[in-house]
């Protein structure tokens, strides 16, 4: 456990939604940014075993809530969060290594989805990747995470 608070920017995708080399550009563990790459996109989506899991509004709201719920529990700070029918962002100020904290919240997220009303179904929920970034004073402010977390991402046609 690490004893001073961090502030993290999360981002995880729901199963088969944000494939490695999509066409909107993808990021690559400890690698960033990707052009997008059609032959490892079509690789990648041949691969999959399930349907893709795309969530609806109902859904959403169930995972909102719960990783509020969960952060309140664990004494984390959520700054914000905006679940997308195909992603999820939150930044978070916690004492716990990044990667755990999303694995707690995707691991309750699951839980929630599993149940009643209009549970999901598929096997696989989420991705196994993930994106996470340290929020400091730069390009990565806190300020600017927010804004870019809050603004409309239907318009970016993120959840396509």
């Amino acid at each position: 456990m690490m004893n001073d608070p961090f502030t993290y920017f999360i981002t995880w995708t729901t199963y088969g939604t944000w494939l490695p080399g999509d066409q909107r550009g993808w990021r690559k563990t400890s690698k960033g940014n990707q052009q997008p790459q059609p032959l490892l996109e079509e690789w990648s989506r041949n691969q999959m075993n399930e349907p893709p899991v795309l969530l609806n509004q109902l859904q959403r709201n169930k995972v909102e809530t719960v990783c509020y719920e969960h952060a309140q529990i664990r004494g984390w700070l959520v700054h914000a969060i905006n679940v997308r029918s195909n992603h999820i962002h939150v930044v978070v100020t916690a004492n716990l290594a990044p990667k755990k904290i999303r694995d707690q919240f995707k691991a309750n997220a699951t839980r929630v989805l599993r149940q009643h009303p209009d549970p999901v179904k598929s096997g696989k929920v989420w991705t196994r990747g993930r994106d996470i970034q340290i929020v400091d004073a730069g390009e990565n402010s806190l300020e600017r995470v927010i804004v870019y977390i809050d603004e409309p991402q239907d318009r970016k046609n993120r959840d396509k």
